[in-house]
């Protein structure tokens, strides 16, 4: 059973909605030299495009702010300074008018320099992204928990929180990460247990597509169906584009998606008669575009088909040498095997239509 939605604390993010009863946040981040304006705009443009809402990129050092400033003026979605080691390029990120940073308090020097940071941003109401993971754990609290434990990640994560509520400030999205997937999902329970404040979800280093997508829907849709999580990002090594149908089909998974199509098909087996794989790769292609929500089903059995995906708003279901096109379990239509993807067409179309117009 889907699980209430974890209520949190809600801010925007420029003009983004975060936390409270705003629709989860997909983000991804650039892998691009951000000194490279002309690549980094691109692949901005290209993760928008793609359905990113939110870009972070890495601020490595202070020959990168002018480059920051630029893509401020030009990037279509909010950008976040990703910042590690040297607190002055928050400040400097901060200062330029970045639309938010992410620090990870353990590895900018103490809290002095922390409280700096904080201060940045009250002055110029810029949101923080709090980043532990389990590298970053304070050596009191490996030494108390015996390790980087859940339990210690949180308990740092609830101090870094403390901090910056004693000086006044509570723009905050929270993310406690792990590259193990049953610790992350125990960090982020515990954290939304402690804590009102958006979190970020991911699992850190999750690997290439098929590990980082399999560990992500994992994790990520775990915390999902709790009812847990604001913002999501889906890490997966190489292109950054491949994250973001990965991040829409775990959300569309997990329940917390209602737009958009949703594509049941059958494994196949011995009764199957038709090619099925072709067929199913092209109705994904040529639905792919659609955000009404939708259940489309393709079946390779014309006898069983309609009578197992009947709650489908239309549905294919092949037999030999011909198929059958069938809207909430009732056959509507029957073409042979060339001619099953016009009238799925058709039929599709017609549906749409009969949608708009009421």
């Amino acid at each position: 059973m889907l699980g209430m939605r974890h209520k949190t604390r809600s801010f925007y993010v420029r003009d983004l909605g975060f936390g409270g009863d705003h629709p989860i946040v997909v983000q991804s981040m650039t892998n691009t030299d951000t000194h490279d304006l002309a690549a980094t705009l691109a692949q901005i443009r290209a993760l928008d495009q793609a359905g990113a809402q939110l870009v972070r990129l890495a601020v490595p050092d202070k020959a990168a702010i002018p480059f920051l400033e630029k893509l401020l003026d030009q990037s279509p979605v909010p950008l976040v300074a990703d910042i590690h080691f040297d607190y002055r390029l928050a400040l400097a990120a901060i200062a330029c008018g970045v639309d938010g940073v992410r620090i990870n308090p353990g590895n900018i020097g103490g809290l002095d320099r922390f409280r700096q940071v904080i201060k940045a941003c009250l002055e110029k109401d810029t949101p923080m992204r709090i980043g532990v993971n389990s590298g970053s754990v304070e050596k009191k609290l490996l030494e108390k928990y015996g390790g980087p434990t859940p339990e210690a990640m949180v308990e740092s994560l609830c101090q870094h929180v403390r901090v910056c509520e004693e000086a006044g400030y509570g723009k905050l999205v929270l993310s406690v990460k792990a590259s193990s997937v049953p610790e992350m999902v125990r960090a982020n329970r515990l954290a939304a247990q402690e804590l009102d404040y958006p979190l970020h979800l991911g699992v850190t280093e999750a690997g290439g597509v098929r590990m980082g997508t399999i560990k992500s829907a994992v994790g990520i849709g775990a915390l999902l169906v709790d009812g847990i999580g604001d913002t999501l990002r889906v890490s997966l090594s190489g292109d950054p584009l491949n994250e973001l149908p990965v991040a829409y089909d775990i959300l569309k998974a997990s329940g917390r998606l209602k737009q958009g199509v949703n594509i049941i098909a059958c494994p196949t087996c011995g009764r199957t008669q038709i090619d099925l794989v072709p067929l199913l790769e092209a109705v994904e292609e040529r639905t792919r575009h659609i955000q009404r929500p939708l259940n489309i089903a393709v079946m390779g059995c014309a006898v069983n088909g309609p009578g197992e995906a009947r709650e489908a708003d239309i549905g294919i279901a092949g037999g030999k040498g011909m198929g059958l096109i069938f809207r909430k379990g009732e056959i509507v239509a029957r073409a042979s095997e060339d001619q099953l993807l016009a009238s799925f067409d058709q039929h599709l179309q017609q549906l749409l239509m009969e949608d708009s117009e009421s």
